[in-house]
C-alpha cells in the first residue's frame, strides 16, 4: 500500500473488543483513533438532579418499616396469648411511628405541608398514596398503644367509662393496625423507585421485598431485645425468615440493576451495605440458634435493628450517588436503545 492511500488502511480497521478508544490496524498494530469517552453533562451539572433529601428520609424509611413490623408482631402476640411481646410490639410501633412522622414533617419543613397532601387523593402519586396509608395506619396503631396503656392503670381507673371503652377496643384496633401495616412497610420502596434517580429506579422490581424483609427483621429484633425469651419463639422464626427474604432479594436486586448497582459497592455506601448484610445475617443466625439465652437474644436483636438501619441508609445514599454521576443515566439509556433497535415512524 502506498503512502498516498492511507484512507484504505483506515477503512479496513475495526474496533478492538473491550478496548474503548482503540483501533486495530491491518498490519496488527494498535493506535488510538478516538479518545476515551468521558461522561459529562451540560455545564458540569448532573443530568438527574439528586433528591433534595437529607438524613431525615432514611430515618423515616427505617422507622416506618419498624413500626409496621411491630404492629404485625403485636397482633400475632395478642391472638396467641403473649402479653409482654404484645406490649413490646404496640409501644414499639407507636414510638417508631412518632419518629417516622417527626422525620417526615421535619423534612417537609412544616406540618401544614403534610396536611395539604391530604386534601386530594392521587392514585398515580406514591407520595399521595403513602400519605393516606400513614393516615389510615397511624390512628389504629395509636389507639392500640393507648389501649395497652390502660392495662397499667389501677383497676378502679380502668372501670371508668372512657378508659373502659378504650379497653374494649384493645384487640380490634390492634388487628386494624396490622391490616394497614404491610402497605406502610412497602410503599416507601415504591416512592423511591418511582423517581428518576438511577439506582432507585432500576431496583423497582425487588426493592419492595427488600424493604418488607428489612422492616420485619427490625421488628423481630425489637421483640428479641425487649420481650422475655419464653414468648419470643415466633419472633425468632420471623427473624430468620425476614432476614433471608431481605438478603436474597437484595442479591437479586443488585443483579438486575446492572451498572446502577455500582454505587452500592463503593465508598461509604459500600461499607454501609456490607455492614447491613453482615449484621442481618449474624442477627438471624443468633436468633435461630440462641434459643432461650437472654444475652444472645438481646445481641441478635440489636444486630437486626442495626442491619435494617444500615440497609435503608445505604440504599438512600446509593441513589444520591447515582444521580450525581451522569454515567448511571447515560449508559443504561444507551443500552435500552440498543436492545429496542432503531425507532420507526409511521407515515
Amino acid at each position: 500500500m502506498s503512502p498516498a492511500e492511507p484512507h484504505l488502511e483506515q477503512r479496513d480497521t475495526e474496533a478492538v473488543p473491550g478496548r474503548p478508544g482503540r483501533r486495530k490496524g491491518g498490519r496488527g498494530g494498535e493506535r488510538s483513533m478516538v479518545p476515551e469517552a468521558e461522561f459529562t453533562s451540560y455545564y458540569g451539572r448532573p443530568i438527574v438532579k439528586p433528591a433534595p433529601w437529607e438524613a431525615d428520609i432514611p430515618a423515616y424509611l427505617f422507622a416506618g418499616g419498624l413500626a409496621a413490623g411491630s404492629s404485625l408482631i403485636a397482633a400475632g402476640a395478642d391472638l396467641t396469648g403473649r402479653p409482654a411481646l404484645r406490649r413490646t410490639g404496640r409501644l414499639g410501633a407507636l414510638g417508631a411511628l412518632g419518629v417516622s412522622m417527626f422525620a417526615l414533617v421535619h423534612d417537609l419543613g412544616k406540618p401544614s405541608r403534610f396536611y395539604n397532601m391530604l386534601r386530594t387523593a392521587k392514585l398515580t402519586s406514591p407520595m399521595s398514596v403513602g400519605t393516606w396509608i400513614l393516615s389510615l395506619y397511624g390512628p389504629w396503631a395509636g389507639l392500640a398503644a393507648a389501649a395497652e396503656g390502660t392495662r397499667l392503670l389501677p383497676e378502679s381507673a380502668r372501670r371508668r367509662a372512657p378508659v373502659a371503652l378504650l379497653g374494649r377496643l384493645d384487640r380490634p384496633t390492634g388487628v386494624l393496625a396490622a391490616v394497614f401495616a404491610p402497605p406502610v412497610a412497602a410503599y416507601t420502596a415504591v416512592l423511591l423507585s418511582d423517581t428518576a434517580t438511577p439506582s432507585w429506579h432500576e431496583a423497582f422490581r425487588e426493592l419492595p421485598f427488600v424493604f418488607v424483609g428489612s422492616g420485619a427483621a427490625a421488628a423481630a429484633g425489637l421483640g428479641l431485645l425487649a420481650a422475655p425469651v419464653h414468648e419470643t419463639g415466633p419472633v425468632r422464626r420471623l427473624a430468620a425468615g425476614a432476614a433471608a427474604l431481605e438478603l436474597v432479594m437484595e442479591h437479586r436486586m443488585e443483579q438486575s440493576m446492572g451498572l446502577t448497582a455500582e454505587p452500592l459497592h463503593h465508598g461509604k455506601v459500600g461499607r454501609l451495605m456490607r455492614a447491613a448484610k453482615g449484621l442481618t445475617a449474624a442477627g438471624a443466625v443468633g436468633a435461630a440458634l440462641g434459643g432461650r439465652h437472654r444475652g444472645l437474644a438481646a445481641a441478635s436483636g440489636l444486630a437486626l435493628l442495626a442491619g435494617s438501619a444500615c440497609t435503608r441508609f445505604g440504599i438512600f445514599e446509593a441513589g444520591q450517588a447515582s444521580a450525581r454521576d451522569p454515567k448511571y443515566t447515560v449508559v443504561p439509556q444507551r443500552e435500552r436503545l440498543e436492545r429496542e433497535g432503531p425507532v420507526r415512524y409511521r407515515e
